[in-house]
């Protein structure tokens, strides 16, 4: 968890999987200690680019194409927090050896089916690769990735592997614990471990007097 308010496109990406920094775009799910990121469309787009989603380019004209779309560009912004939600919801439930919820599911294959359809084969020199349809008016662009990458992790052995930081729940920040004896605790050693380092101490030394 962040420990002051940040812009978007400099928040730490720290969970190694793209899908868990996007549910990471928000510190906590309590209200009263909540700092969100992505505050507008602009944000969104500011963050996809700090991501690698988006290229400088796509990330200008994205913003272009939104200024004269402003109704739509907002329901994309809702649309993404609430599908950023769905995906929260269904590793941290995992991430507590739980089953996510039917509904949950349900809301993830809802986003898939209108971006599946958008994946498509594309030939670099003599090379051939995963890419995604050229659209100016898809102000949606940047979540297509997003999504797939979220069902991927979950449909391979990896999803074993999602934790959330041991500062929960201040910090319900999410990551793929790749450290080799599976014992990483916190979103970061910087943040979140620091603070319990300080905590524990200060907790020492009250016990000393």
């Amino acid at each position: 968890m962040l420990s002051k308010k940040r812009e978007a496109a400099n928040i730490e990406l720290l969970s190694g999987h793209l899908s868990l920094d996007f549910t990471n775009t928000v510190s906590t799910r309590l209200e009263s200690h909540q700092i969100e990121y992505l505050t507008g469309y602009s944000e969104l787009v500011d963050w996809s680019r700090h991501a690698g989603v988006l290229s400088l380019d796509q990330a200008r004209r994205l913003k272009r194409s939104a200024a004269h779309h402003s109704s739509k560009a907002v329901a994309v912004l809702h649309g993404a927090i609430e599908i950023r939600e769905v995906l929260f919801r269904i590793f941290s439930t995992l991430a507590q050896g739980k089953v996510p919820r039917d509904d949950d599911l349900h809301g993830l294959n809802a986003a898939l089916r209108d971006t599946m359809g958008r994946l498509q084969v594309q030939r670099v020199k003599d090379q051939f690769q995963w890419g995604w349809t050229s659209d100016p008016e898809a102000l949606d662009a940047m979540l297509w990735p997003i999504f797939r990458a979220g069902a991927e992790l979950l449909t391979l052995p990896e999803r074993y592997k999602v934790r959330q930081c041991a500062n929960h729940p201040l910090c319900q920040w999410l990551f793929l614990d790749k450290s080799k004896n599976q014992s990483r605790r916190w979103c970061s050693m910087d943040l979140c471990g620091s603070r319990d380092k300080v905590k524990r101490y200060y907790h020492r030394k009250k016990l000393g007097r």
